[in-house]
């Protein structure tokens, strides 16, 4: 099945500079779309003619409606919105500091927040757009020693949804991505050896926590064409929908 949806349309893309949101910007530029990239610093992806590279902290309200305001005046209406930015921080929660937890909250639960909100407010007068929040399988199921990562994308999650709800009268909608262990930086960042890959393809029944039935970690990729397909026209009456891609790690969907 060939995607259609793309070609020319403007999308914006947090969390950009590497890992799932750079195999999403090229997915999309391979698709046609024009493409705003960004990340706390500008991401120093491969030219392209319709890339777009800009620095963005999604813990700022101000800045995101500004980026927002700059990118539309400058390049055009904004078509599809995908919130991919994301912090980890591990630990129990009689380790975890005030600090630690609202740094978590700020980029994966504020940030989803600030950029739908402005992407809302210039895509509703037009009726039409897109909007995907990559959240995480921890959304909704519990994991040792992740309560603020977890809680931090349950509020992202239950937030989209929320907004696919009122977005939807105005023919735009709003899903989720919840990816299981997948082959970033972010993941790698957590095992303390080679067998890392493996301890987490076997689970940890120590730490009440299922492996992945299919045997394997996702790629970036394999998120990355989740989150276009719900992007594409072929999921036109898709809405408030929340994706699990993880190999059936969760033993939900």
């Amino acid at each position: 099945m060939n995607l259609t949806g793309f070609d020319d349309t403007l999308a914006l893309v947090t969390g950009a500079a590497g890992g799932i949101g750079a195999a999403l910007v090229q997915r999309l530029l391979d698709s046609g779309s024009v493409v705003v990239a960004t990340d706390q610093v500008a991401p120093a992806l491969p030219p392209h003619p319709r890339l777009h590279a800009y620095a963005l902290d999604v813990r700022e309200a101000a800045g995101v409606d500004a980026l927002v305001a700059a990118v539309e005046a400058q390049l055009g209406p904004i078509g599809f919105g995908i919130n991919v930015a994301g912090v980890l921080q591990v630990g129990t929660v009689d380790q975890i500091d005030d600090a630690q937890w609202r740094a978590v909250f700020a980029v994966n639960a504020d940030g989803v927040f600030h950029v739908s909100r402005a992407l809302a407010r210039v895509m509703q007068p037009r009726r039409r757009g897109a909007l995907v929040t990559v959240s995480s399988n921890a959304a909704g199921v519990p994991r040792h020693g992740m309560a603020a990562y977890a809680a931090s994308k349950a509020a992202a999650t239950m937030f989209t949804r929320c907004l696919g709800l009122e977005l939807a009268p105005h023919g735009i909608r709003c899903n989720i991505v919840a990816p299981g262990s997948t082959l970033t930086p972010m993941q790698t960042g957590m095992w303390a050896d080679a067998q890392g890959a493996q301890r987490v393809i076997d689970g940890d029944a120590g730490m009440f926590k299922a492996g992945i039935p299919l045997r394997k970690l996702a790629s970036p990729d394999d998120i990355a064409q989740a989150v276009m397909f719900l992007l594409s026209d072929q999921a036109g009456h898709i809405a408030m929908s929340d994706i699990y891609v993880d190999g059936g790690a969760t033993l939900r969907g």
